[in-house]
């Protein structure tokens, strides 16, 4: 059985600089570079949570072709401010995971990014689990982002997912999370709520 680690956070928005302003301006900090996904045709930048864990603000590549298919994360259906929409969880055996949990976390990509080497579960809607609020799935494949990013002193604290179905989601993965790396609340509204620590007192998105 696969084991799940958080691996990073996603804040979607429309346009990324104004998605990154926001978060710059909520966390009293900045993001770093990221870079282009050119099998998505999107963009991102990021910021370091640790030795292994890390936060990006992403959005649709206006410069780049249409993919050919739905885009990660549904960002073909985002709009509206820039809020946190997403979490992935990392394993080492993702076709492994997909069997465990079903084809419905979508097949398992190989991707690509400068010298970093991944393998994402996306579905084929672009849409996770869950109406879009359950994990992605990533299986590293050499060097991780976190480490080399400038760390400015910011952690995550607590992540929760607020959900009707909270219940069985749990469920579906709790036994393969890793200890305290999610909450699972049942509520009317979806959202993910995650408090972070940082030099200037602690800071939650939503």
């Amino acid at each position: 059985m696969s084991l799940f680690k958080l691996d990073h956070l996603a804040v979607s928005c429309d346009v990324l600089s104004d998605g990154v302003a926001a978060m710059e301006k909520r966390l009293d900090t900045k993001l770093a570079p990221g870079g282009k996904h050119a099998a998505m045709s999107t963009h991102n930048q990021l910021l370091n949570l640790g030795p292994d864990l890390y936060f990006e603000v992403i959005a649709v590549d206006p410069d780049a072709p249409a993919p050919g298919r739905r885009r990660w994360f549904n960002l073909d259906a985002f709009e509206g401010p820039p809020r946190l929409m997403n979490w992935a969880l990392q394993t080492d055996d993702i076709e492994g995971a997909l069997r465990q949990l079903g084809p419905e976390f979508g097949p398992a990509i190989s991707l690509e990014r400068g010298d970093l080497r991944w393998k994402m579960a996306v579905p084929d809607s672009g849409i996770l689990p869950w109406g879009g609020w359950g994990p992605a799935l990533i299986e590293w494949n050499g060097p991780l982002p976190a480490p080399r990013l400038p760390d400015e002193g910011i952690r995550l604290d607590t992540l929760v997912l607020h959900h009707p179905a909270a219940d069985e989601i749990a469920e579906r993965l709790n036994t393969r999370l890793a200890p305290g790396t999610i909450a699972f609340r049942k509520a009317v509204t979806p959202a993910l709520e995650a408090t972070f620590t940082t030099p200037r007192g602690d800071v939650t998105l939503r």
